[in-house]
């Protein structure tokens, strides 16, 4: 029996709304008042008890080696998964699942451009008593937009601040079962090829969270993050190096 708890991030982006600050690095290691996104990230892994990363690369992967190396000065075990050519998301996970040892039976995985301070025991536990194949942490979607209201003769009656919208959407955050690899393509996205089929099959379930979450996609996300680290409104930490 192995005490080890795996998560794979999906590191290759090449963040093109982030330019120019992507033009030498993949997204997931765009700083955040000096620490790479994907630190934050393998933190908060870190922190619940994960113990070996797989980073799942693409573009300019050989940066995210170079911060992290083997994992040691942050107490983790570092594992590197790189892709002669694109193989999507689905593939990446899939050729990822292949450097797991096969006892490891379900794994944590993650899109690089993701931060939440979700607890993952309460994640994996919901997982588990489900008996699913893949479990998909969800979260209101955040309205980017003022919203303006107004009555029916067109008088506005109040201006809101961004906000969540009563919908939930997708976080990039999951537990999957090593058998769904046998549903993964070897090239192509899991979103639209495995999760149908899961969906079809009904072993596919939604864990809606409340906990704080946000996807970087522009500076302005960046800055927001940012300022929200620095006024305590959110708690994300860098990892404690040796």
């Amino acid at each position: 029996m192995t005490n080890k708890l795996y998560g794979l991030i999906l590191a290759g982006g090449r963040g093109e709304r982030l330019r120019p600050l992507t033009n030498d690095r993949p997204k997931p290691m765009v700083e955040i008042m000096g620490i790479p996104i994907i630190e934050y990230q393998v933190s908060w892994m870190k922190s619940q008890g994960i113990t070996d990363v797989v980073f799942l690369c693409g573009y300019l992967g050989e940066k995210i080696f170079d911060h992290f190396g083997n994992g040691s000065d942050f107490e983790i075990t570092a594992h590197y998964s790189y892709e002669d050519n694109p193989l999507g998301r689905g593939g990446a996970v899939k050729k990822g699942f292949s450097m797991i040892p096969n006892e490891i039976t379900t794994v944590l995985v993650t899109n690089g451009d993701v931060l939440t301070n979700q607890n993952l025991n309460t994640l994996l536990d919901f997982h588990v008593t489900r008996s699913s194949t893949a479990t998909v942490m969800t979260v209101l979607h955040p309205n980017r937009y003022g919203l303006v209201e107004s009555d029916n003769s067109g008088n506005i009656t109040k201006f809101s601040e961004k906000g969540n919208l009563p919908v939930y959407i997708n976080s990039g955050i999951y537990f999957f079962e090593r058998s769904i690899c046998d549903l993964l393509p070897d090239i192509g996205d899991h979103e639209t090829t495995t999760f149908p089929e899961l969906v079809k099959s009904r072993k596919i379930t939604s864990f809606s969270s409340n906990a704080f979450w946000t996807s970087i996609e522009t500076q302005k996300d960046l800055s927001e993050v940012a300022a929200k680290i620095k006024t305590g409104k959110i708690s994300l930490k860098p990892l404690n190096r040796k």
